[in-house]
């Protein structure tokens, strides 16, 4: 029986990966599971959440708490569901901007938070 269109076969990434897309499809690979996605995609709007209150009440404090509750809620989706190292600390920048690629990706409904098998894009 042939696998869905959606769901690749493993692909193995050498790091550090100097294309961006390349990049990203690893990215992808390393946020299979549906609760560390729905961990990111809240990390993420908390991140949007607390930087316009930042720019809103002109508070710094505001930026550091739209960053630390991004990166908590996407390293314990990292650590607890998917076992694997955040991208973040292979390659910090990438991953920044990725995480943004992705929240991008749910929105349009290109990436799921209910089940893989609903993904539009190879993940």
């Amino acid at each position: 029986m042939n696998a869905p269109a959606n769901i690749s076969q493993p692909v193995e990434f050498s790091l550090p990966i100097k294309n961006y897309n390349e990049f990203y499809r690893f990215y992808l690979t390393e946020h299979r599971n549906i609760n560390s996605r729905r961990l990111h995609a809240v990390g993420s709007s908390l991140g949007i959440y607390f930087w316009s209150k930042a720019i809103r009440q002109r508070k710094a404090k505001y930026l550091a708490y739209g960053l630390v509750s991004g990166y908590a809620c996407a390293w314990v989706g990292h650590f607890f569901f998917e076992h694997n190292k955040p991208a973040s600390f292979k390659q910090p920048f990438y991953s920044f901007i990725s995480d943004w690629r992705m929240l991008s990706d749910i929105v349009r409904g290109r990436l799921s938070l209910i089940d893989r098998k609903f993904d539009k894009i190879d993940s």
